[in-house]
Order: structure tokens, then sequence, then C-alpha cells
């Protein structure tokens, strides 16, 4: 694990290159809009503070936003995608015996980073994947990701 302590992100992967691929920022809000989201994203990436990736997921406990192709469209608004997170999360919410309201920003990280690495380490086909994650082949963040490796950010 190798822990960028001026990364600014939640979580992030690096592509089996070494590149810096997907970008994480966690939330615990519920109900977030679209529109909502893309302006936290706005105010973030105003700061201009934190390296950017070619993939940009705002994660919250009901609702993904990712953002693709982050590097040729930094002024892109809407995300690319919208994504339902209970059939993600709900296993492992179970599994943990909370709910999306009950759940810490702690505990939504380790949720993501255990997600994220079954990805990174993945042995499963595209063709086999769920088809509530089929967006993660249909913006080539699946072939970003395999293969990768988790950077965090160090505790302060």
């Amino acid at each position: 694990m190798i822990i960028r302590p001026d990364s600014g992100w939640d979580l992030s992967v690096d592509d089996r290159n070494g590149q810096l691929a997907l970008v994480v920022e966690i939330k615990r809000k519920t109900n977030v809009s679209p529109e909502w989201a893309a302006e936290l994203r706005r105010n973030i990436l105003a700061r201009g503070t934190f390296p950017k990736a070619p993939y940009f997921l705002m994660v919250f406990p009901d609702k993904f936003y990712l953002w693709s192709n982050t590097e040729a469209d930094l002024d892109r608004n809407e995300p690319t995608y919208t994504i339902d997170a209970y059939p993600i999360l709900h296993p492992y919410f179970e599994k943990a015996g909370v709910t999306a309201e009950q759940i810490s920003k702690e505990s939504l990280e380790l949720i993501i980073s255990s997600w994220l690495g079954e990805i990174i380490h993945s042995e499963w086909l595209p063709e086999n994947i769920d088809a509530s994650q089929q967006w993660l082949i249909e913006s080539g963040l699946y072939s970003a990701l395999v293969g990768g490796k988790f950077e965090y950010e160090a505790a302060a």
C-alpha cells in the first residue's frame, strides 16, 4: 500500500502501469442530486491542490456519480454516469448490520475499498459482471482498475 499524504482524496487507484487512474471522494450524505454532486466536484477541483485522474468517483451511500475522461473535460458539470449504489453496497451493509443512513464515513470508506479491491484483483470476466455494475465496463473504469493498486489518504 502506498500512502500519499498530499493526495487529499479519500481513495485513489493507480492503474497496472502505476499511473493515477481513479480518485474517489466519499460522503455520508444521501439523496444528493447530480447537480449538487457536480457543484461539490467543481468546488473541490477549483482548489487546484488535488492530483487529477481520468476517472472521478463521488460516492454516497445511495448513489455513485462517475465522471470519466476527466482530464480531457475538467469543466464537465454533469456526471458521465449516475449509479444506484444499492445493488453494490447493500450486501456490504447487510454484513455490517447497518443501513445507508447509519453508516459512518470510515465504514463506508472501508466498504468502497473492499469493493474496489475486488475489481482490482478481479478474475471474473467483464461478460460475467453483474448488470448493476455494467457501467464499469461501459466507462472503461473496469479495464483501468484491474491489476492496479490502491493509494490511501494518510490519516491526520
